[in-house]
């Protein structure tokens, strides 16, 4: 949904840049945040800006006004993940943390509020899923892009992402009901 002052900068004057810029960050900043994080980028919340200062020159040739910018904005957040994991496949690998070795743990707030002691976040989540399911979630259900959007990003018909995006929701259903011992 857009903020409703997103109207106002796009009407006020739709040839300024700076405004539909303003309205694009303050709009979807946070879902390509949410996309970049869902889809294991390290660092996302460089990324996110990283994404919007190549947006910021593509302004003045841009059509489509807001909607314009957040199908640009997806493009480019995918074009960056995509970047991401080749340059991790090219960096050798690091010893990872143990953290059943480390004695300075303790349980985070939210453990203690919620009285988890290995809470999944989406990461988690999404790993065991195909590919092609990860992405179709992160884009429609975290990062809230539409069908066609989402389609051209994927380089996908609209109706093989419907049907990704079903059998994606199928596999996390399965993997919950299987996880919480109901099948």
């Amino acid at each position: 949904m857009l903020d409703p002052l997103a109207d106002e900068y796009v009407q006020a004057d739709q040839n300024d840049p700076g405004l539909l810029f303003t309205a694009a960050y303050n709009n979807f900043a946070g879902p390509v945040f949410g996309y970049l994080r869902a889809r294991g980028v390290d660092d996302p919340e460089a990324v996110t800006q990283d994404v919007f200062l190549a947006l910021y020159p593509k302004l003045e040739t841009l059509h489509g006004g807001l909607q314009g910018a957040k199908t640009l904005l997806f493009s480019i957040a995918h074009a960056r993940m995509v970047d991401h994991y080749r340059k991790r496949e090219r960096t050798p690998d690091s010893t990872p943390y143990e953290a059943d070795l480390d004695a300075r743990r303790v349980p985070s707030a939210e453990d203690q509020a919620f009285g988890r002691v290995a809470g999944l976040g989406v990461t988690e989540i999404l790993d065991d899923l195909p590919d092609d399911y990860r992405e179709v979630l992160a884009l429609r259900v975290v990062a809230d892009v539409s069908v066609e959007d989402t389609a051209a990003i994927m380089g996908k018909s609209q109706g093989s992402i419907k049907q990704l995006q079903r059998r994606a929701l199928g596999a996390l259903k399965k993997r919950a009901l299987l996880r919480n011992g109901t099948s």
